[in-house]
């Protein structure tokens, strides 16, 4: 339990971050501290020190913001797969697509240029693409033992 607990605490975390960085407020913040360090810089001498402040301060946010933000963009990603699912599995839409998310970048690509030329081979590439992954699954498990 402590581990979805902390994932929890990190999710809200990271939502909440995120929601925060993408504020225009949060914006003109980051502008003005780089306008009071730029300011600073005469008093400072323009050292190595003062120039240290900056990119160090930059990097450590950077490097932190990226997996916050991944996060959130993770859950997204997901609860919008999740509901175009739903309504798929809802409509009268072909159930065949639920799941091309997880095709690879090329096979997915393929399915992508059937549909936009409306063609009916997009079933066939998914087909395809089934059986590659079950001979791979096969492959990969080795020998059946007999029954």
């Amino acid at each position: 339990m402590k581990g979805s607990s902390a994932s929890h605490l990190f999710s809200r975390f990271a939502s909440t971050m995120s929601e925060l960085s993408g504020r225009p407020v949060t914006f003109s913040l980051a502008v003005g501290l780089v306008f009071l360090w730029a300011v600073t810089g005469p008093i400072f001498g323009f050292s190595e020190t003062w120039q240290l402040v900056i990119n160090t301060a930059t990097t450590i946010v950077t490097f932190l913001m990226v997996f916050v933000l991944q996060n959130s963009q993770n859950r997204d990603g997901r609860a919008l797969q999740a509901k175009i699912d739903e309504l798929i599995l809802t409509s009268q839409a072909q159930n065949k697509f639920i799941g091309i998310e997880k095709l690879d970048e090329e096979a997915l690509q393929e399915v992508c240029e059937a549909h936009a030329e409306g063609v009916d081979s997009v079933e066939e590439i998914l087909t395809e693409e089934i059986l590659a992954e079950e001979i791979l699954s096969e492959e990969n498990a080795g020998p059946t033992p007999p029954r």
